[in-house]
């Protein structure tokens, strides 16, 4: 009981309650027992009942990833399982106690009976409809049934044999794989009936609904529902089928050159070619034979004549992406072929007609640019018929989820994993972070985490970050029940006293693998053997100490 009540947490200044990396919510019992008389009065004891088992089988499975964890990390299988009946107790939900266990991992198999006492669900119950013939843990059952899910890989669903609400002592409840329990209207509380659409459909319509939501026509490669996001993508949309010349600002990362794509594979040129270059990347004295081609002997090494970026996207879109780089010379030529359509290779006699939509795109303010002479005013105004601005990731904080999920899947398949998604702690790290690298940051970090996850796992923080950024401490809960504040780091005298420490160490020649051993067994002591507490002492997750005491062949208790 004590390592799991090490996993939870109170950060009072964020308003976050942390059961390990899991958001839990402090809650009247008395408030969710008028919420469950509401649901009982409004759908019916059969809707109702399913809607709570349901409920609680979301519960159950979000604390099953906890004790499959924890299991992954060493801990054996019959200890691991029983961390779900003891979070239940910690939760304050209900008391459980073991009668019998019978598991299999390889094999899949489970059987479980378990007693409950003080069930918070029947005595909400009793307190507002009395006592009746039927269970009434609803939500409790659920929870069971989902957390053994999650535990064994495949469907467990619990019954409730005896129940304090029918006037039993105590309630009894029984769980083995869904299949054995031959009764589909049992199981069918467990499958989801999407019962507020069939509410919404009835009062309101659900065509007259559908027509109140906001249409979403964004492409799958550009995401978002932020209002800058908005305000971005409807002035492109109406750009889209003209040849305008547009010109995207913002920050370096931001997707200007998806947005591009999407003005050219939406536009009427989109079965021809789009074609990227990067002005600062090309040396300048390449630049105008990429751009503008070269003929065979124009220059020495020239042996053959070449087509520049114009030529080749002749009748589609070129995308001149940090625009504000080009040199002064390139930027005169850019200017005369925006001016005239024509192109001139160098060492040509005669100019090219080509037919060619520019995308343009800067982080650099081309207004101070020119105040500096390095950026051609005449130059700017062409560009600047059609900007549009893109705000940073920082501004777009409603796109971060949108933007998680599809990284997510690209990397998942690319590096063939399966993975559940962020735990809440990640989430809410990604949703803080101030993304200085905007979109392209983000895409790097989650290609990292899926890298680091386990397959068919979680990305937690310390997969997000390869150091984790600031928090303020959390009140951590003791053995005893009691809150407390968690150690502060070191800082000033201790950091002068852990400095002297570290020459003392090399002065030795103490090697770095048995300073390792001896940090990891000191902690543990300290700990009185809580492997979770004494991998906070050492700055790590409890995964990660797990695998290194194991690795060491250290004992982890």
């Amino acid at each position: 009981m004590g390592e799991l009540l090490s996993l939870l947490r109170f950060s009072a200044g964020s308003g976050h309650i942390w059961l390990d990396e899991q958001r839990m919510l402090l809650m009247h019992a008395r408030a969710l027992a008028e919420l469950r008389k509401e649901l009982l009065d409004s759908l019916g004891i059969e809707r109702a009942r399913g809607l709570l088992v349901r409920m609680g089988f979301a519960s159950g499975l979000r604390d099953g990833e906890v004790a499959v964890r924890e299991r992954r990390a060493g801990m054996r299988i019959d200890d691991a399982f029983m961390l779900g009946p003891r979070l239940h107790s910690i939760e304050g939900i209900v008391s459980v106690q073991k009668v019998h266990v019978d598991l299999d991992l390889e094999t899949k198999h489970f059987y479980g009976e378990f007693l409950w006492e003080n069930s918070w669900e029947c005595e909400s119950h009793v307190s507002d409809f009395g006592y009746g013939e039927d269970p009434q843990c609803w939500s409790q059952i659920g929870y069971a049934s989902g957390y053994t899910t999650a535990f064994m890989g495949r469907l467990v669903v619990f019954k409730e044999l005896e129940c304090t609400s029918m006037g039993d002592s105590r309630c009894r409840i029984v769980g083995q794989p869904a299949e054995m329990w031959n009764d589909e209207h049992y199981l069918d509380y467990f499958r989801q009936h999407h019962v507020a659409e069939k509410l919404i459909d009835f009062n309101l319509g659900l065509q007259h609904l559908r027509r109140l939501q906001p249409r979403r026509e964004y492409d799958q490669k550009l995401v978002g529902v932020s209002p800058g996001f908005r305000a971005a993508f409807e002035l492109m949309r109406s750009a889209v089928d003209s040849a305008i010349t547009v010109l995207l600002l913002g920050e370096t990362g931001v997707g200007k050159e998806v947005f591009a794509r999407w003005l050219h594979d939406n536009g009427p040129r989109a079965k021809q070619p789009f074609i990227a270059v990067n002005c600062a990347a090309i040396p300048a004295e390449l630049i105008e034979a990429e751009l503008f081609g070269v003929e065979k002997g124009a220059y020495t090494g020239a042996h053959h004549a070449r087509a520049g970026r114009f030529e080749r996207a002749h009748g589609g879109t070129l995308f001149l992406d940090e625009v504000g780089d080009l040199p002064l010379a390139a930027q005169v030529k850019l200017l005369r072929v925006l001016q005239t359509g024509e192109v001139e290779r160098l060492g040509a006699e005669q100019p090219l007609k080509v037919d060619v939509r520019i995308v343009a795109a800067t982080n650099v303010n081309l207004q101070q640019a020119m105040q500096a002479g390095k950026f051609r005013t005449d130059l700017f105004y062409r560009l600047n018929t059609f900007p549009i601005q893109i705000p940073p990731l920082r501004e777009r904080t409603a796109d971060i989820p949108a933007l998680v999920a599809r990284f997510l899947e690209k990397y998942s398949a690319l590096y063939g994993k399966k993975l559940r998604g962020l735990t809440d702690k990640a989430a809410r790290d990604v949703q803080k972070h101030a993304w200085p690298g905007n979109i392209r940051e983000l895409e790097n970090v989650i290609e990292r985490a899926v890298l680091l996850a386990p397959d068919h796992g979680d990305i937690e923080a310390c997969h997000l970050w390869m150091q984790p950024p600031g928090a303020p401490l959390d009140n951590q809960v003791d053995a005893s029940g009691k809150v407390g504040a968690a150690a502060a780091p070191a800082s000033g005298a201790d950091a002068d006293e852990l400095d002297a420490l570290c020459q003392r160490v090399l002065a030795q020649n103490i090697d770095i693998a048995s300073l390792e051993q001896r940090l990891m067994q000191t902690a543990m002591q300290r700990a009185k053997g809580n492997l979770s507490q004494a991998a906070r002492l050492l700055g790590i997750t409890r995964p990660q100490l797990a695998y290194r005491l194991k690795k060491e062949g250290l004992p982890t208790s």
